[in-house]
């Protein structure tokens, strides 16, 4: 199935302002189908869940579809989907109801690749318990995080590892499902964070052997919020602090409070969105699967021509080099900042920002420090004319 951009682009309102956009891995613009559904869940009855009344039963909706619809996207059960307010929230929430089975003597293996927000809620975790953290490293000269790095960690005394599905600074996918099974093999569970990978890529929890698999809908199309994907019997392991009139079903006993019921309406629409971006057939699962085939070709053409046209440029760095990646791409550039050349594109209607974008262990051994680079992540709505924007407004930039 051919990729028809323009028409994608013409569902997205924001795009009228004539930026072009490659901030997509800090998060999406959204489409009118999403931007309709949020407006329609508070434009009706809202209640809190029930069964009397059109708002109760409006709300007992939503949230039934959002979870069957995360379920679809990620390849799990729907009983197995948490909503939360971020996936920094679920990852600090989890990290404490997991730590009280930890003790001295335990360890806790985290990835010098990963997003801060799958490293320090596991730290502080352990520490509060007494055990002790463990580092895997990945290679600063390829960005490849490996199994055997994984494997040279772990020990009968490990509890959980956490990786990322890929590396929102560099885009590096690291063999999940190969990881996965040595680190069962050690006895240990395994913590996803695959915020930046599911905008990219089709998502199967089970395959990937991922026992927490923790995502953000607003990376791929939707509202802010997070989500994560288990195995409902692996939740009605976890005793989670909650409220005393909050139930203990599964998967709402890791659910404080009211549910943001116009934004799980939004997240139903994104995940819809994205199926609707391939063939229009069989079910949502089937299509979703197509639909990223069809999606990751679109992307992958434009990381091809962004990266042919960077190699004119001998002043550019790209450190984004694994052999698996996302259309992420981060640069630095030689006798000039980063930042500089994020001011200088934005004041040209190009949106790449510079930083570390909370990747702060990653840019580090990069020996970028702090700083970061240039990040230019490409979504669903790029096209040629975006990707040469780019190119121009880099070689003006250095001129």
């Amino acid at each position: 199935m051919s990729y028809d951009v323009a028409a994608v682009r013409a569902r997205f309102p924001a795009l009228k302002a004539g930026f072009a956009h490659f901030d997509g891995p800090g998060g999406t613009q959204t489409p009118l189908p999403v931007i309709d559904a949020i407006a329609g869940a508070l434009a009706n009855p809202l209640a809190n869940r029930g069964g009397n009344t059109a708002g109760e039963r409006n709300a007992e909706k939503i949230v039934t579809d959002a979870r069957q619809a995360m379920a679809d996207l990620l390849g799990a059960p729907a009983t197995g989907i948490v909503f939360g307010r971020s996936a920094t929230q679920l990852a600090y929430d989890f990290s404490r109801t997991l730590a009280k089975t930890w003790g001295p003597g335990d360890e806790v293996v985290v990835t010098r690749l990963d997003h801060d927000s799958n490293i320090r809620p596991w730290i502080q975790a352990a520490e509060q318990a007494g055990a002790t953290v463990r580092w895997a490293d990945f290679d600063p000269a390829t960005g490849e995080l490996s199994p055997d790095a994984i494997r040279a960690v772990l020990s009968d005394r490990t509890r959980l590892v956490a990786i990322t599905a890929a590396s929102n600074l560099l885009g590096t996918r690291p063999p999940i499902a190969e990881i996965s099974r040595s680190v069962h093999e050690a006895g240990a569970l395994l913590y996803v964070d695959g915020v930046h990978y599911t905008a990219h890529a089709s998502v199967d929890i089970e395959r990937m052997g991922a026992d927490f698999f923790a995502c953000s809908p607003y990376k791929f199309l939707g509202p802010h919020m997070g989500v994560l994907a288990s195995r409902p019997e692996l939740l009605e392991t976890l005793r989670p602090d909650k409220l005393l009139a909050s139930t203990n079903a599964v998967p709402e006993r890791f659910e404080f409070g009211t549910l943001p019921y116009e934004l799980l309406a939004g997240t139903r629409a994104a995940v819809d969105f994205l199926a609707d971006l391939g063939p229009r057939k069989g079910e949502r699962r089937e299509r979703l699967l197509a639909a990223f085939t069809t999606l990751e070709e679109h992307e992958d053409s434009l990381r091809l021509r962004i990266e042919k046209g960077l190699a004119a440029f001998d002043r550019i760095t790209v450190h984004s080099r694994a052999a698996e990646r996302t259309p992420t791409l981060l640069l630095t550039i030689e006798g000039h900042s980063t930042a500089d050349a994020y001011s200088f594109l934005a004041e040209r209607g190009i949106d790449a920002p510079a930083g570390s974008f909370y990747a702060i262990e990653a840019s580090r051994r990069l020996g970028l420090g702090d700083t970061g680079g240039l990040r230019v992540g490409l979504a669903p709505y790029n096209n040629t004319e975006d990707v040469d924007r780019l190119l121009q407004g880099l070689s003006d930039f250095m001129a």
